[in-house]
């Protein structure tokens, strides 16, 4: 059996978990634009409580590596890397769009998650009806994504669903949204890295941005 704490702190959430052998034993979602630095040490100390564990108890550290906003994943992975680090124990990186689909879960029509970059172009993964992905993360128009539906009908998820709604009324296709699923659920993210520990795929905790960050000098 595993322990596993999950950590996420998404453009517009701080979320974490506690799991074990992929059941959750306790979790705290809040959703917030700014501050998740202040406040995701407290969560997981909080989380970790209500599991009735500790951190010597973990078996490993997940973290959602991005895409997402640049800020937010570097204090998500800060923290992962320094729990850690501190009690010698294994890292699970989970990307955010792999999160997302899980939780939008299987259907007879293939799935689309877009993440709105802010910056014209959309971070973006097809996946077929059975849940596995066609293609790689990249980023891409709306109109591009949608012109890659291998079907005339398709369900779409993530905070750029609105977006892939009118492109696809644009091509004559029809989309839905998944509701819920606009950003990545800390459960999903402990149930991928149970997983995935399972089978020897823990590894380091790389962001995935997509592209580099601008600089300001």
């Amino acid at each position: 059996m595993s322990l596993i704490l999950a950590i996420s702190c998404y453009t517009t959430a701080c979320s974490v978990a506690v799991a074990k052998s992929g059941k959750t034993l306790a979790v705290k979602v809040l959703r917030i634009s700014q501050g998740h630095a202040e406040i995701v040490i407290t969560m997981i100390e909080l989380v970790l409580a209500d599991a009735g564990c500790n951190f010597t108890e973990l078996d490993a550290v997940a973290a959602m590596v991005g895409p997402g906003s640049f800020t937010g994943i570097r204090i998500g992975l800060a923290a992962a890397k320094g729990i850690a680090l501190a009690i010698g124990t294994r890292t699970v990186p989970i990307d955010s769009i792999t999160a997302i689909a899980h939780s939008a879960g299987n259907s007879n029509i293939p799935l689309l998650v877009a993440l709105d970059n802010k910056n014209g172009n959309l971070a973006c993964q097809w996946f077929a009806n059975n849940g596995r992905p066609i293609g790689e993360l990249c980023l891409r128009t709306a109109a591009e994504a949608v012109s890659l539906s291998p079907t005339i009908s398709f369900r779409v998820a993530g905070n750029a669903s609105e977006t892939i709604i009118l492109a696809a009324i644009e091509a004559k296709k029809t989309a839905y949204i998944v509701e819920r699923c606009d950003v990545p659920d800390i459960r999903s993210i402990a149930i991928l890295a149970t997983d995935r520990l399972a089978i020897g795929a823990d590894g380091p905790l790389r962001p995935v941005y997509l592209r580099p960050p601008v600089s300001l000098n």
